[in-house]
């Protein structure tokens, strides 16, 4: 498949699951990143097992937003853009800004969202439920309402002032939203795709678009944490240049201030840098793959209090 031609409009795959009594439309987005694909193939499986007449309401769902990075075997497509920073985009943009305008209003028209994502070829992430620390109550109840029903082991609330993203576009509508983190490393995790495909239904569940569902069990953390920059997750612990990446930690480790998170060399072992934590926490996401670019991040920290820690 090629990239659609500079000016021609984009249109996403996506299926439509209209129920046979009223309720809201629910939004299931995955492969906003080309290489993330638990989420790719958990919506699948949500277009399979969904059916009209148990839904209240309507389900839009999209396995693979940007189909011309995942068919190039990358995150962003070939303009280089990173389509969760390009939101709301441009219809006369380049081909990420041009998706971006499409998905965007895909999330203005619906009641809610779920935004699946997963660590890429380069990164692992602990399971998280996140959403963005929204200024109107009633919104951010929901969220903190969605993330606890979607059942993963960490919910981290982080700022809204965040933008570029689908959640912020969501922001901006009113619309509940939550982003989803399942691993990573180029992998296609089966216990990812079903905590993925139960997830979203309990969601559905909480929102009484299916009926109800089993209680998920309550979460290990729970962070709100609405600092700038909360959130974004590529700008924690910059590589300082580019080599080759050893971790000395694995996901979820308690690490404190000190201590060593892994060890940069360059292609010769010449230059040796230990890169160390500077918070208190978990690892909540961590470079897996050796090649690592200036400035790329290599790890990121869920910061807890001392009586939160493990």
């Amino acid at each position: 498949m090629t990239d659609p031609a500079p000016g021609d409009a984009v249109s996403l795959g996506r299926r439509v699951i209209e129920g046979t009594q009223p309720g809201p439309t629910v939004l299931i987005v995955g492969g906003i990143h080309g290489d993330e694909y638990e989420a790719m193939a958990a919506i699948r499986r949500l277009i399979q097992i969904l059916e009209p007449p148990s839904l209240r309401g309507r389900v839009v769902l999209i396995p693979v937003v940007n189909e011309p990075a995942y068919w190039h075997g990358q995150r962003t497509a070939d303009d280089g853009l990173d389509l969760a920073r390009t939101c709301p985009g441009r219809a006369d943009g380049s081909v990420t800004e041009r998706i971006a305008h499409a998905v965007s209003a895909e999330i203005r028209a619906a009641d809610a969202l779920l935004d699946l994502h997963s660590g890429g070829i380069a990164m692992r992430m602990c399971p998280t439920a996140g959403y963005m620390l929204h200024p109107d109550p009633a919104v951010l109840e929901m969220q903190r309402r969605l993330a606890r029903a979607f059942g993963l082991p960490i919910i981290w609330g982080t700022t809204s002032r965040l933008e570029g993203r689908t959640l912020s576009v969501a922001r901006d509508a009113g619309i509940p939203a939550l982003y989803c983190e399942w691993m990573g490393a180029g992998e296609c995790d089966p216990a990812g795709v079903e905590a993925y495909v139960q997830g979203c239904l309990n969601v559905l569940g909480e929102l009484g678009v299916v009926g109800p569902r089993p209680a998920p069990p309550p979460p290990r953390y729970v962070v709100e944490d609405d600092r700038d920059g909360a959130g974004h997750l590529q700008v924690n612990y910059p590589a300082p240049f580019a080599g080759f990446f050893e971790p000395c930690v694995e996901l979820e480790q308690p690490v404190r201030p000190g201590d060593r998170l892994g060890v940069l060399h360059d292609l010769l072992g010449d230059r040796r840098e230990e890169i160390r934590s500077t918070q208190t926490g978990i690892v909540l996401c961590l470079q897996v793959n050796p090649p690592i670019g200036e400035g790329d991040s290599v790890a990121a920290i869920l910061e807890l209090s001392e009586g939160q820690m493990p």
